[in-house]
């Protein structure tokens, strides 16, 4: 249940209020740490997340954070049972009771092109898809942010995802059949972030 307190939108849990982001850290840094690249991008992509929080309500800008900090927990070996993050990552998060995180982690950064490569379209379609501006900024975010944290633009990220799966990999593809897709959700952020 959503609250409003002066800090901001909390989620009840129990006894206790917290922000849906900072539960999000606490629980994807040690998901995620032991995997060093992973975590320092997972971090990377929440900052810019933080950047682009005054352009959304609060609860948007809250989900958009912690969506930001969870986007790879898939890729946690203890979590990783079909070897596709963004399902993993949703089926986790769902399990969790966090059926909006779990849309987003799911359907992240284009993922339904490559679940078609590995044919899992139809376990990620029982996620929701939401296609908002949330989604299109948790794109954004990803696409800007390298795997060391690093700041990138778009063509740079993909050269650099490239790199790193090889040209024919389901990831590369998967990404380049999305491109179009992908490239609108930036613009559609970058305008956003105009003043």
């Amino acid at each position: 249940m959503w609250n409003w307190r002066k800090s901001g939108w909390t989620l009840r849990r129990g006894a206790y209020d917290m922000h849906l982001s900072a539960w999000a850290e606490a629980h994807a840094r040690p998901l995620l740490t032991p995997l060093g690249r992973r975590w320092r991008h997972s971090e990377s992509v929440a900052g810019t997340a933080r950047d682009l929080a005054g352009s959304l309500t609060l609860e948007d800008a809250d989900v958009l954070v912690a969506a930001a900090y969870l986007h790879d927990v898939g890729y946690a070996p203890k979590l990783a049972l079909c070897g596709f993050h963004p399902l993993d990552g949703g089926r986790y998060l769902r399990a969790l009771g966090h059926g909006r995180l779990a849309g987003l982690v799911a359907h992240h950064t284009g993922a339904q092109h490559e679940a078609k490569l590995r044919g899992l379209q139809q376990k990620l379609a029982r996620f929701d898809d939401e296609q908002s501006l949330v989604s299109a900024a948790l794109t954004y975010c990803d696409l800007t942010n390298g795997p060391d944290g690093e700041r990138l633009t778009p063509e740079q990220r993909i050269i650099d995802v490239e790199a790193r799966y090889g040209a024919d990999s389901p990831v590369t593809t998967g990404l380049r059949a999305a491109w179009p897709q992908l490239l609108d959700a930036v613009r559609r952020v970058e305008e956003l972030r105009r003043p």
